[in-house]
């Protein structure tokens, strides 16, 4: 059997970041996890011993944001091309494209850009635990969206079935954009796997697929395995 992994980037790194939040900016790491977890989709949980041909893993993702923009807070400019996340964005493209068997696939970002307020400011903001006049440039960030990724991964699925390419799809994402994609490659013989990568995915989502399989580690799991390994340091009165 002919497997081929599509992986959605953005998702796969908001969720390697919850697993290893300590290498967040590790652009090798991340690049060899994906790998690495995609791989494990070849072999079968129910008969490890067997293992399927690997078509070709596919990485969708979008240049980083690379402009110079000012805060409307404080007015500096900031120049989002020499930014940690723009320098590990292009070194994680840098070594999947060295990787066997790897296809990176780019869209683009949107071209208007705005500010919004950082996700983890806004619930401290709704659970009254600081003010709008606390608020400060460190607490805006900019907001833009990632065009084309989506459409890009709905051709290659709906090519590879049609085809037939390869027998069967395992898609690493965390939404349900995909469904009218899954729906044509099921109908064409394909078997679709959704790896969530531990996310609880919308109700009803099963049907539209024939398997869901993480192989990634748990981050629930090693959450609470960090905190039970954690030592019990007495207080003092």
């Amino acid at each position: 059997m002919s497997t081929a992994i599509l992986i959605d980037g953005a998702f796969f790194i908001k969720r390697f970041r919850q697993i290893e939040p300590h290498n967040r900016l590790d652009h090798q790491r991340a690049a060899d996890l994906a790998f690495r977890w995609a791989l494990a989709h070849l072999s079968s949980s129910a008969n490890p011993r067997h293992r399927n041909e690997l078509y070709r893993i596919f990485f969708y993702d979008c240049p980083p944001l690379e402009k110079k923009l000012h805060n409307p807070i404080s007015g500096r400019a900031i120049d989002y091309s020499k930014s940690d996340e723009a320098i590990f964005r292009h070194q994680l493209h840098e070594q999947l494209r060295n990787k066997r068997k790897v296809a990176l696939r780019l869209g683009h970002l949107a071209g208007n850009i705005n500010w919004t307020i950082k996700p983890d400011s806004i619930q401290r903001l709704l659970k009254q635990q600081m003010s709008w006049d606390e608020i400060t440039h460190e607490h805006v960030t900019p907001s833009f969206s990632q065009k084309g990724v989506d459409m890009r991964i709905g051709i290659d699925i709906t090519s590879l079935a049609l085809k037939k390419q390869v027998d069967q799809i395992v898609l690493i994402a965390g939404d349900a954009d995909f469904v009218p994609a899954a729906k044509l490659a099921r109908r064409e013989g394909i078997d679709f796997i959704l790896d969530p990568m531990w996310q609880r995915i919308p109700s009803g989502l099963n049907e539209h697929i024939d398997g869901l399989r993480s192989t990634c580690p748990n981050p629930i799991t090693l959450k609470a395995a960090s905190v039970t390994a954690a030592p019990n340091i007495p207080t003092t009165e």
